[in-house]
């Protein structure tokens, strides 16, 4: 994150788990790869969504539960580092399943999520 002063600072992850942002939407997006909590805003505000995240390798579930998200359009969640998994999110009766994968490089943002 970088302050107005230019000066800019970072906060150290666990080494075993992977922040993922998501923004969800229905009418439009942004691109975005690695998150920045100054700039990115998405379209569906202080919204209530079911969210499952589904290991690929194993089939376990990772995330089944009712997320909020922020006043910026996002929720976060916290996943086992190094894994493909498919996000699906259920809102208002449209729907969204996307790949995701939680690597070294991988985006922390996910703004293509949308929800028909």
């Amino acid at each position: 994150m970088i302050d107005e002063d230019g000066n800019e600072s970072s906060v150290p992850l666990p080494e075993d788990e992977f922040y993922l942002s998501v923004a969800p939407y229905v009418n439009q997006t942004h691109e975005c790869f690695f998150h920045s909590l100054t700039t990115c805003v998405g379209e569906m505000r202080d919204e209530e969504l079911e969210v499952t995240v589904i290991e690929e390798a194993t089939g376990e579930v990772l995330v089944d539960k009712t997320v909020q998200t922020h006043d910026n359009g996002f929720f976060g969640l916290w996943l086992p580092r190094d894994i493909d998994a498919e996000l699906s999110i259920e809102h208002d009766g449209l729907t969204s399943t996307a790949p995701i994968s939680t690597g070294e490089g991988d985006p922390t943002c996910l703004t293509s999520s949308q929800l028909a």
